[in-house]
């Protein structure tokens, strides 16, 4: 505790103890116990690592330890908007059969719900690399953890300044006739083994189930909650959305093939609506 801090809270204490005798000291001690209590479960808090303060997060590490700093989280310091703050994860990894990444999971840890999206990765993705834009409901901490086919945890983290909540959005500031429109770009032409640049964009309100209209009324959650990507039938990237994935729900990630094909995109929404695009690459 500060010393102004611990001014204060004597100051407190020295008023309780004044009344009533006994009992005023009975009171000063509970006082005293209150705010070395509190002052105690700050700097717990503190000394812990941002996955120790998470449920969520230890429930996916079922008591692994991860190595603390061996994933790469950019996003900006400070943001003015909440809504859509950019998030690139990018994790070293050699990505073969033996060796790669192969699940990562992204969190914010004061969120009203703190999971923002699962994302399994396969060789064929060539980089362990990811991309999106989530809300953020205030000042926090973006956590990552990443798990390797060898069973290594992976640990990142970046504290964000939020300066307006991302949560919350009029109602009116989306066109619903375009839901589910997608747009995609992928390479045309790549070198065997070349690893290709994927974005993608699906147009979608991404309902928090937060949100009331004018009415006063909930407007229902509403999300695309599943993203996946194949070639040639074999799975690239899949991806479990949460809500706070921003409005119009933008991935990047990349593709590595070693042979010619066609690829498929498919997204699918809460209510069981889908939608998929197909691509084609050329490698040579």
């Amino acid at each position: 505790m500060s010393n102004e801090t611990t001014d204060r809270n004597f100051r407190i204490i020295y008023a309780t103890s004044g009344r009533g005798g006994r009992s005023g000291w009975f009171f000063a001690v509970l006082a005293m116990a209150f705010f070395w209590g509190e002052a105690t479960l700050s700097a717990q808090s503190r000394n812990q690592a941002p996955w120790e303060r998470l449920e969520a997060a230890m429930e996916r590490l079922e008591g692994a330890t991860p190595r603390a700093g061996a994933i790469s989280l950019e996003m900006p310091g400070v943001t003015q908007d909440g809504s859509a703050v950019p998030l690139t994860v990018e994790i070293e990894s050699p990505m073969t059969e033996e060796d790669h990444v192969e699940a990562l999971y992204l969190f914010a840890t004061d969120n009203p719900s703190p999971e923002l999206a699962d994302v399994y990765f396969t060789p064929l993705a060539g980089q362990a690399r990811f991309s999106t834009r989530v809300r953020l409901n205030r000042s926090q901490t973006v956590l990552a953890l990443a798990r390797t086919s060898r069973g290594e945890w992976l640990a990142g983290h970046r504290d964000v300044r939020v300066t307006v909540s991302g949560c919350f959005s009029r109602d009116d500031t989306y066109d619903y006739d375009s839901v589910m429109r997608t747009r995609v770009r992928v390479p045309d032409r790549l070198r065997n083994g070349a690893v290709g640049d994927v974005r993608t964009l699906i147009d979608h309100p991404m309902e928090t189930g937060l949100r009331e209209d004018r009415q006063g009324r909930t407007i229902p959650e509403r999300i695309i909650e599943e993203f996946r990507a194949e070639f040639n039938g074999k799975p690239v990237v899949k991806a479990r959305l949460y809500r706070a994935i921003s409005a119009n729900p933008y991935l990047r990630f990349s593709i590595a093939p070693s042979e010619s094909g066609e690829g498929e995109f498919f997204w699918l929404e809460d209510t069981g609506e889908s939608v998929t695009e197909t691509f084609r690459i050329d490698a040579g």
